[in-house]
Order: C-alpha cells, then sequence, then structure tokens
C-alpha cells in the first residue's frame, strides 16, 4: 500500500486573522474564505488547510490548544534577497519576527516568523 502526504491541517484562533497572515505571505486565498471554518489552498498538488477551533472540535471529537512549538511550515523564496524581503514585509505590518534573516550553517538564507496562532513559518532561499 502506497501512501502519499496531501494536506497539513491548522487550527486557527480567528480565521480572517489567520488568512490575511498567509495572503500577506503570498497564498492565493481568497477574501470569502474568511468566513467559512474549514478552508483548503492548493499549493502545487499539496493541501494547506485552515479550520477554526469550533471545526476541529467537532472533527476530532474535542480539541485543546496546545502549547509550545506545534508546527512549522517552510517557504522556500526565490532568492536570498526575497527572504530579507518577505521577512521585513511581514514584521512591518505587526507580525512576530522569531529570528531575523541569517545565513545558515547548511547554506540557505533563513529567517522565521510567527503566524497570528504562534505557528513558525520558516522562510528559506
Amino acid at each position: 500500500m502506497a501512501i502519499k502526504l496531501d494536506m497539513v491541517g491548522i487550527v486557527v484562533k480567528d480565521m480572517r486573522k489567520a488568512l490575511d497572515f498567509y495572503r500577506r505571505l503570498g497564498l492565493n486565498i481568497p477574501e470569502s474564505a474568511s468566513e467559512e471554518g474549514h478552508v483548503e489552498v492548493d499549493q502545487s498538488g499539496f493541501r494547506l488547510a485552515f479550520d477554526v477551533r469550533e471545526t476541529a472540535k467537532e472533527v476530532y471529537g474535542g480539541w485543546e490548544e496546545p502549547s509550545g512549538h506545534r508546527i512549522e511550515l517552510a517557504f522556500r523564496c526565490d532568492s536570498p534577497e526575497g527572504v530579507d524581503e518577505v521577512y521585513h514585509r511581514l514584521a512591518e505590518q505587526g507580525y512576530t519576527g522569531h529570528r531575523p534573516p541569517w545565513d545558515a550553517f547548511w547554506g540557505q538564507r533563513y529567517a522565521i516568523v510567527q503566524d497570528p496562532d504562534g505557528n513558525l513559518i520558516s522562510l528559506f532561499a
């Protein structure tokens, strides 16, 4: 039996705030999706899904707010300068920078921001 990772789901406190962050990150998400309890965004054949807490409770039979590092999503930028640009643009828009851009020992330009729910979002080139 073959399996393939098809989707990553994120539980969010506020769908509009979460989707606004991911729109500013560069994902194409219709404005009308902000009113939904479940949203899926296709990323070249891979889906990134968002559920409000109430939807998660219904699907999972309950849900409790996790603590600590929950998930990291890593987004590839076109260039090292792109990493810097996206990081600084998000920081200027009021999002929390977790670690400013640096040249990582493994050879990538890297930076980390937090989405509105505290998830770590890596940017790299």
